[in-house]
């Protein structure tokens, strides 16, 4: 790459680089990089950051389509009960069960293992890593001014383990027996005996040897991410000038440091009591009429272990979307954030409170009604920071002279789903009325919108805004607006209804309602929910093609900001090579949210500040 002395002309921000940047000689040690000498080392073993953000972003995109499929099967089922399935048998083989009549319904066995493995992959591989693994990756060094993560080959380790753990996942989808099948909580007894269904046996070791595997890769990560943020910031970054992406990253491997191993260790008592024939979970059972040897555990130990990482798992995939949401709103909204310190400060509130709200998803398992009050008051608490962000969200739209590409569309949907799906949230975090709504559709509906679809409209949004950082292209526009108004509609579609149906007392995980009178008056709606959510897939589809188009095809980006945004990632060249600074580093002068400011459009980080001049940051 030539040096900026070299260019034929030379930019205003290259110049204040060259003067004000740190020069940490990076370029006499990698002459020639010696991480991507050929095809092996550039595309699959690679060690630079965003080599490995583009890796977790595909990864994840195919386990989407397979989670996605997954649950258009067992809508099939819910939806039109009556139908024959028989034309799925060449997919899903013995597990359409074809009656004398010739009519393929789904087996019961595998609807259940449908429902599971939708749930693990979707929270675990697809919005855990596509936005932490995804974002973290491609924005940490970026944003804050580093040649890479602090260690690349443990970066290049995250990615692998995460890897590894997907193909023990994807293997287990083959089995005999079928994939494990005891819900994506894995809840004792369930999961523990063999005996208790047929994905209890082989398809239950490989679910927890992958996700071991996969606590692993996040630890892997979050311990970088971590490091890079603390140690590896420009000349002038302070930590009050971050963009406020990377406070969210930063606090959600924190949290992911201190809440996956407890997850690990559930699994590990698990993998004991199964192998080793210990009771940490198991208590008096009976199986076929023979009790069982070990007595003496409490399956209610599994549920206080898996919540203490489940709660906070939500604010994981939450908070990285919260925080590229806010860059969005504020660069398409041509506005300064509103309320910066407020924001970081209700991050830090959200990543506390997570972790002493886990109890609010078991007031049903029998725990002292007392100690519920507990997480009944810190529940409620915890929507305080969130209403912040949302305040602070809708203050920085105000006015803003708004662009409505497909990246701001996402983010401005995030912020409806957000508030939609968090105002449910607060029925059910209250425990008298959770007696009722407990484990049924409302329950669904309510962590579908919040935590699934607002999730994936955050990781929309940082698609389509830094998809010219990561291919040097910009996605297509138009096919970017379908896909955001068909998924919209098409999500509220899907989950309003839900709601309507868990208030009437309709269970979840249910194979079928044909044998319950009560029930009987929603097959309607079951239809009308099933039949959105292919069509909600079908725009998904959409969203791939537009995608893998654009990385060839896509209308190339001509100028280094083509948003005029303010943040470090838009000083590299269009193609950043692996250390992403031709020359120096640049030094930060500013906060990152200079815009509308004496009378200039947008001021970049790297502007040294006028005489007089307020920082925004302090």
């Amino acid at each position: 790459m030539a040096n900026v002395a070299d260019k034929p002309l030379v930019h205003e921000d290259d110049l204040l680089i060259e003067e004000y940047g740190y020069d940490d000689h990076f370029h006499d040690h990698h002459h020639g990089d010696k991480f991507q000498s050929n095809f092996v080392t550039t595309y699959f073993f690679s060690q630079d950051h965003k080599m490995i953000a583009k890796q977790f972003l595909i990864t994840g995109m195919f386990w989407a389509i397979i989670g996605g499929l997954m649950s258009l099967v067992f809508r099939l089922q819910l939806g039109f009960p009556e139908e024959s399935l028989a034309w799925l048998q060449p997919v899903l083989g013995k597990w359409i069960e074809i009656n004398p009549e010739g009519i393929g319904t789904l087996s019961q066995e595998f609807y259940y293992a449908l429902v599971t493995m939708h749930g693990t992959i979707l929270v675990f591989f697809v919005l855990t890593a596509g936005l932490s693994g995804t974002f973290s990756n491609l924005l940490i060094p970026l944003m804050v001014g580093a040649r890479d993560m602090a260690s690349p080959l443990l970066n290049m380790m995250s990615y692998w383990f995460f890897f590894l753990a997907g193909l023990v996942m994807f293997f287990s989808l083959f089995l005999s027996t079928g994939p494990f099948s005891g819900g994506w909580t894995a809840y004792p007894p369930l999961s523990l005996l063999p005996e208790a269904s047929t994905g209890s046996g082989a398809g239950m070791t490989l679910w927890t040897l992958s996700l071991v595997l996969f606590v692993v890769s996040v630890l892997l990560g979050g311990i970088n991410y971590i490091t890079t943020v603390l140690n590896l910031r420009t000349k002038g970054m302070t930590m009050w000038r971050l963009p406020l992406p990377i406070w969210a990253f930063f606090i959600t491997a924190i949290i992911g440091l201190l809440s996956f191993p407890v997850l690990a260790s559930a699994f590990f008592l698990v993998m004991f009591d199964r192998e080793l024939g210990t009771s940490f979970y198991l208590s008096e059972i009976f199986i076929g009429g023979q009790a069982l040897d070990h007595v003496g555990g409490s399956p209610v130990l599994y549920q206080h272990l898996f919540w203490f990482l489940g709660h906070p798992e939500v604010y994981i995939i939450i908070l990285p979307a919260m925080g590229m949401v806010s860059e969005v709103l504020s660069v398409h909204a041509r506005k300064p954030i509103f309320g910066y310190k407020a924001m970081v400060y209700s991050i830090l509130a959200i990543a506390f409170l997570s972790f002493i709200v886990w109890a609010h998803h078991m007031f049903m398992s029998g725990v002292n009604p007392f100690i519920s009050n507990f997480f009944v008051i810190f529940t409620l608490i915890i929507a305080v920071p969130s209403a912040v962000k949302v305040f602070n969200w809708i203050a920085t739209l105000y006015g803003g002279n708004i662009r409505f590409n497909p990246a701001m569309l996402f983010a401005i949907g995030f912020v409806s789903m957000f508030i939609s799906g968090g105002l449910t949230g607060i029925f059910l975090g209250n425990s008298a009325i959770d007696i009722q709504m407990h484990d049924t559709y409302f329950v669904v509906a309510h962590f579908h919108i919040v935590m699934g679809v607002a999730a994936f409209f955050g990781m929309y949004a940082g698609v389509y805004h830094w998809f010219p950082k990561m291919y040097g292209r910009f996605m297509n526009n138009t096919l970017g607006k379908i896909h955001f108004w068909g998924t919209m509609v098409g999500a509220y579609a899907i989950f309003w209804p839900m709601h309507y149906i868990g208030m009437a007392g309709v269970p979840r995980r249910y194979y079928s309602f044909d044998t319950f009178q009560a029930f009987g008056h929603f097959a309607e709606m079951n239809k009308f929910i099933t039949v959105a959510a292919i069509l909600v897939f079908a725009f998904q589809v959409l969203f791939v093609i537009n995608f893998f188009y654009s990385i060839w095809k896509g209308k190339k980006v001509e100028t280094q900001n083509p948003y005029g945004a303010t943040t470090l990632e838009w000083t590299t060249p269009i193609n950043p090579g692996h250390g992403n600074w031709p020359g120096k580093i640049p030094a930060v002068q500013r906060w990152a949210y200079d815009y509308g400011k004496d009378g200039e459009e947008f001021i970049p980080q790297i502007i040294p500040l006028k005489e007089g001049e307020h920082d925004g940051g302090h």
